[in-house]
């Protein structure tokens, strides 16, 4: 875990310079620099006004008493996403802007639990939950607070 960790943290940052140069010799720096900072407002509006959707459809789940496991994978990756976007670098905005087209986040959803899947059938993950299965809906109205 410690060198995928110090691997992410050094190779895509390195990658992410290289590329920024690149670019900067083919269109020049001052583009390249507005072209980083476009996608990245650009995508955080995005990212923002998706989120909203998100929380809202999270609100009407929980208000008719369901658990709302897909929008909270949506939420997930589209918090991602704003991350990814807020990050300088062409790699993390291509990424960030991906989470945010919902056929792409279908694909990343569906590998997400199947990540989370393996891991809790191997029992290196376990979920713990307060929830009670009486029906009763103190417990909604406690995540409200």
């Amino acid at each position: 875990m410690l060198v995928k960790l110090f691997l992410l943290f050094t190779l895509v940052p390195l990658l992410e310079l290289y590329l920024l140069i690149r670019l900067g010799t083919v269109v020049g720096a001052f583009d390249a620099l507005a072209i980083v900072i476009g996608t990245g407002i650009v995508g955080s509006l995005l990212a923002k006004s998706q989120g909203l959707v998100i929380l809202n459809r999270i609100r009407s789940e929980f208000n008719e008493g369901r658990i709302p496991a897909e929008s909270l994978f949506d939420g997930l990756l589209i918090l991602i996403s704003g991350i990814l976007l807020i990050t300088p670098g062409l790699l993390t905005d291509a990424l960030g802007l991906s989470f945010l087209l919902p056929q792409a986040r279908q694909l990343f959803k569906w590998w997400l639990k199947r990540k989370i899947e393996e891991k809790m059938s191997e029992g290196s993950l376990q979920v713990h939950s307060n929830f009670e299965t009486s029906g009763s809906d103190r417990n909604l109205h406690r995540l409200d607070r």
